[in-house]
């Protein structure tokens, strides 16, 4: 049994009256929320009202896709502006990213990209995860990202040994995307049974549920539907390999919202807590 938990982005009461009875997390999005302000991304202090009185409510996580965090040349900057203005305002139990980057040579590719699985790109993300958890002095997770390029030729390590590499050293946990994994088994063909006897479930603090869509074949990370039966199979037996987990999270964008109504986000919720809830 675990704590429900969903996403919620600034500034929509009719969701967040929907979502608040029937969680116990709100997950945050530091990117989602901003906003330009003299050309550098900020939040403004109207959503930062809201987010506070959010914490006031439920326990609030951060969740962010533009750190960047195995790009070459350093992670982003402004992300990190957007984590401290978060820090300084909400209480956030804890905050977590992707493990990818999307950014090279200072352009951004317009998606979250799979690093190869070398011993230095391992070195590198584990000194970047150690200065973040220094910094804000809360727990830090890293999730599984679905994987649409060929694999690298030469790797050091298999999906679940890298994960379990940065998770060991590091100290931070691991935030398994079940959707993603399940993307990666479609597209990667990533052996399930192999990846769930690697892993060391004993990291893993956070999983999300999602739905995608399928192109030419591909299941796609793309939040935009209720999660699918398949998804909930892989969730299950997550959850009794995972005995650390704190929440179950479902992922929805807020673009999706309007096709999926709120009675379907809020009958989503009300069917992971009678299948998983505290």
């Amino acid at each position: 049994m675990v704590a429900i938990g969903t996403t919620y982005q600034c500034g929509d009461p009719a969701l967040l009256e929907v979502i608040l009875p029937r969680v116990d997390f709100i997950e945050i999005s530091p990117d989602g929320n901003s906003c330009l302000q003299c050309g550098r991304p900020t939040i403004s202090e109207t959503s930062l009202a809201e987010l506070r009185d959010v914490s006031q409510q439920k326990r609030v996580i951060a969740h962010g896709t533009g750190l960047s965090i195995a790009t070459h040349d350093g992670w982003s900057d402004d992300y990190i502006a957007l984590l401290d203005l978060l820090f300084a305002n909400v209480d956030l139990s804890w905050h977590s990213e992707h493990l990818s980057f999307t950014n090279v040579d200072g352009r951004d590719t317009g998606t979250m990209l799979v690093m190869p699985r070398r011993r230095e790109v391992a070195d590198l993300v584990i000194d970047r995860v150690e200065k973040l958890q220094s910094r804000y002095g809360v727990p830090f997770l890293l999730e599984n990202v679905a994987n649409l390029l060929p694999e690298h030729p030469q790797q050091d390590y298999s999906p679940a040994a890298f994960l379990n590499e940065i998770a060991h050293r590091s100290g931070c946990g691991l935030l398994l995307d079940v959707y993603n994994l399940e993307c990666d088994v479609r597209n990667q063909r990533v052996d399930l049974l192999e990846f769930f006897a690697e892993l060391d479930f004993d990291c893993v603090r956070e999983v999300h549920v999602a739905n995608g869509v399928e192109h030419r074949g591909m299941l796609l990370d793309v939040h935009s539907r209720r999660t699918r039966p398949e998804t909930l199979a892989i969730a299950d037996e997550v959850l009794r390999r995972a005995g650390n987990v704190e929440v179950l999270l479902f992922e929805i964008l807020p673009q999706a919202l309007p096709g999926n109504g709120l009675d379907a986000v809020a009958g989503e919720l009300d069917m992971l807590r009678e299948r998983y809830g505290s």
